[in-house]
């Protein structure tokens, strides 16, 4: 049986603090050109481990600059509405335009320049294998990265999201606390140090639907504790869906959620050089 991946990647030329991001040049490449050679390393190892498995790369964006940049790239791009409200309905509206033929169906987002390539594939392998309706990834953090956590909350209380999980792997719950509380915090550091896994999991920012859930999360209306967190992907939880996360690691590689700013340009350049 031949499944398919489509890994689509929202690229809009709207951003209040950096217009035209994707076309950013970071250390002499733009920022999109990174992300879709990420696409494609991660397209080459779902299909080296995955018999059967093809796996297309596209860029979804609301521009005629962006999409004129894509014809000097080795992947395709197709023109979306500028109304979409999220990542997520750019990616549906993608798909829909490649006549809605993939099985599966990742949202990259094109301001993460410094995703690792095995991320996204792990997570369309463990989407495929779980037989869940989303996969993301998350990584598990060592105390001193908690206790760095918990002080960037102290600013900024919304930034890092963490995740429960169940014995299978599914998730339980995302929230912008800081989960589990631990009552044994202290005993729990006493026996392994700070350089040590703790319990807490973080979520890392990137999606794989099946195409029936990707389909059902853009009809469904926001829920209720999704607009309390600003968490979408609660969404699907409050109405059942099953979102599997599979842990990975970033194995000494700089760790960066996204590109909003020339603050993070620079910071992006200097993590990469």
């Amino acid at each position: 049986m031949t499944t398919d991946t489509l890994i689509v990647i929202p690229a809009r030329w709207g951003s209040t603090r950096l217009p035209g991001k994707p076309l950013v040049e970071i250390a002499g490449q733009t920022m999109l050109s990174r992300v879709v050679d990420i696409a494609c390393h991660a397209a080459d190892a779902v299909m080296s481990a995955q018999e059967n498995h093809k796996v297309g790369v596209v860029v979804a964006t609301d521009d005629d600059r962006i999409h004129e940049h894509c014809a000097t790239l080795p992947v395709d791009s197709v023109m979306t509405g500028k109304d979409c409200p999220t990542g997520t309905d750019r990616a549906r509206e993608a798909h829909r335009l490649m006549s809605d033929a993939f099985d599966y169906v990742v949202n990259l987002q094109g301001d993460a320049p410094l995703t690792p390539p095995d991320f996204v594939a792990d997570l369309v392998l463990g989407l495929i294998a779980s037989g869940a309706d989303v996969a993301t990834p998350v990584v598990r953090l060592r105390w001193h990265e908690l206790d760095l956590m918990r002080e960037q909350k102290q600013t900024t209380p919304f930034s890092g999201t963490t995740v429960l999980l169940s014995d299978n792997g599914d998730a339980l719950w995302f929230s912008k606390q800081i989960l589990p509380a631990m009552r044994d915090e202290a005993s729990l550091r006493s026996h392994n140090g700070d350089d040590a896994l703790s319990p807490v999991l973080r979520h890392v920012g990137l999606y794989g639907f099946t195409r029936d859930a990707l389909n059902a999360f853009v009809a469904l209306p926001p829920g209720r504790y999704e607009q309390h967190e600003g968490l979408e992907q609660l969404r699907l939880l409050e109405n059942g869906y099953r979102i599997r996360c599979v842990e990975v690691d970033y194995r000494g590689r700089p760790a960066m959620s996204g590109v909003d700013s020339s603050d993070d340009v620079q910071r992006a350049e200097w993590l990469l050089a």
